[in-house]
C-alpha cells in the first residue's frame, strides 16, 4: 500500500487587492519565497491567483527548489501547467499547476521563485509578516540560480501570485486555516505553526488565509483603502478552498467596528457602514460558519482583541465588540472558542493591552502578544 494517499496543504496565503501605489507594473523580476515543508511526501502542486487583477498576468517562469542542505546539492525542478513552462492567468481566476514529482522531508525547506519577464500588473497578493513569513525579489531572470545577486536584490512581505502550496502525504496529516484580518496577517498563525514544530506535533499545517483591513459586511471600491481587501461574503468561499482542512479559526470583524466614521471625516466611511453586534454575529453565522459547515470543517471563533487607545476608540465601538465577544465565547454556532482578548487583555482594566502587549497603536498585538495569542490555540485543534 502507498505510504502517500492524499493531497493536504502545507502552506497558504490569501490573495487580495494590492496597496496601490505609484508603480503598479514590473518587468524582468524575479520573485523567491522560502517555505518550511511541514510534511514528508512524494509531490507537490502549487496554485497561483490572480482574483484580485484587472488585467492578464503571465508567470514566465517558476522553479521550485530543495535548498541545499547537509551536503545535498540544491535541486531545480521547472514547474509546468499543461505540460508548458509559461502560464497566463486571467483576471479573477486562479490555476493550479501540474503534479512536480519531489522527494519531500518534513522540515526541510523549498523555495519558489517566479519570473516575470514582461509588464505583470502587480495586483494579486497579500502582506503578511511573521517569523516564517518573508522573500525576495531580484530584478533580472535569477530563478534558476542558488542565490540572488546581493547588489540587485531585496526583502519582500508582499506574497505576489503564489497562493497556496499542496503536499501529496499520508493520510494522518491535516490542515488548520487561521482566517481574519491584519491581526491574523501579522505573527501569530507563525508562532503557532512553530509552537506545532518544536512541539512534535507533525501532522498539522497552518494555512493563513488573512488580509489587513478586511470586514466581514463591507469593502471599499476606491483606491485609497482597496488594499483593506475583499468583504467577507466574497473572500470566504474562495479561501477555504483548502485540501486536507479539518478546522478553521475565525478572528474577524474589528475593522468592522472601528472604520466608520461619518461622510464628514472622511468620505469613503459612512457611518451607515456601522454594525450592531447582531449584524456581525449574523454575518459570521450565515457568511462563514454555514459556509465551512458544508465543506465537513470544525468552525471556531477567535474573540476580538482591546482597542481602548485607538483613534476611533469609544463607548459605543467598546459596547459592539464587548456583546460580540460574549456571543463568539458562547454561541453554538461554534465547536469552540479561542479566547485571545482574555490572554492578551490587562485583567485590571479590560478595554486594553496587558503590559507589554501593545505593539503601540492600541489596535494590533506586540510579537510578545502574538506568541501569548499563538499559545491560547487548544491543542486538540493540531491534533
Amino acid at each position: 500500500m502507498d505510504k502517500y494517499t492524499k493531497w493536504v496543504a502545507c502552506w497558504g496565503n490569501a490573495t487580495s487587492i494590492t496597496d496601490r501605489r505609484e508603480a503598479v507594473y514590473a518587468k524582468d523580476i524575479t520573485l523567491r519565497y522560502p517555505i518550511r515543508v511541514v510534511f514528508g511526501g512524494d509531490m507537490l502542486r502549487l496554485r497561483f491567483s490572480n482574483l484580485t487583477g484587472t488585467e492578464p498576468v503571465t508567470l514566465s517562469k517558476v522553479i521550485v527548489a530543495k535548498t541545499a542542505e547537509g551536503g545535498e546539492p540544491r535541486q531545480n525542478k521547472a514547474v509546468t501547467f499543461g505540460g508548458r513552462n509559461d502560464v497566463t492567468i486571467q483576471p479573477g481566476e486562479e490555476t493550479t499547476s501540474d503534479e512536480v514529482l519531489m522527494d519531500l522531508t518534513a522540515g526541510r525547506y523549498i523555495e519558489v521563485s517566479i519570473y516575470l519577464g514582461g509588464f505583470t500588473q502587480m495586483n494579486a497578493g497579500t502582506l503578511v509578516t511573521g517569523p516564517l513569513s518573508h522573500g525576495q525579489y531580484a530584478y533580472g531572470d535569477y530563478a534558476e540560480n542558488e542565490t540572488l545577486p546581493l547588489d540587485l536584490t531585496r526583502k519582500t512581505n508582499w506574497f505576489y501570485f503564489l497562493n497556496t502550496i499542496d503536499i501529496h502525504t499520508e493520510e494522518s496529516k491535516h490542515a488548520l486555516v487561521c482566517y481574519g484580518d491584519s491581526i491574523t496577517a501579522q505573527s501569530w498563525p507563525d508562532f503557532l505553526a512553530q509552537r506545532a514544530w518544536d512541539g512534535d506535533l507533525h501532522d498539522v499545517a497552518i494555512i493563513r488565509r488573512a488580509v489587513s483591513g478586511t470586514r466581514i459586511l463591507r469593502q471599499y471600491d476606491c483606491i485609497t483603502y482597496q488594499a483593506y481587501g475583499l468583504k467577507g461574503r466574497t473572500r470566504f468561499p474562495i479561501e477555504m478552498n483548502v485540501a486536507g482542512a479539518s478546522a478553521v479559526i475565525i478572528q474577524h470583524g474589528i475593522n468592522d467596528i472601528i472604520h466608520p466614521v461619518g461622510t464628514d471625516v472622511n468620505p469613503f466611511r459612512p457611518w451607515s457602514d456601522m454594525p450592531t453586534a447582531d449584524d456581525l454575529k449574523n454575518g459570521v453565522r450565515s457568511i462563514y460558519a454555514d459556509h465551512a459547515r458544508t465543506l465537513g470543517l470544525k468552525v471556531w471563533s477567535g474573540t476580538l482583541l482591546p482597542i481602548e487607545g485607538w483613534r476611533t476608540y469609544n463607548a459605543t465601538r467598546e459596547a459592539i465588540r464587548l456583546d460580540f465577544n460574549k456571543w463568539l465565547r458562547t454561541s453554538d454556532v461554534f465547536d469552540g472558542c479561542v479566547d485571545f482578548d482574555a490572554a492578551i487583555r490587562d485583567n485590571g482594566h479590560p478595554s486594553k493591552f496587558k503590559d507589554g502587549f501593545d505593539s503601540g497603536d492600541h489596535l494590533h498585538p506586540s510579537e510578545a502578544a502574538y506568541k501569548a495569542m499563538a499559545d491560547t490555540v487548544p491543542e486538540e485543534l493540531l491534533k
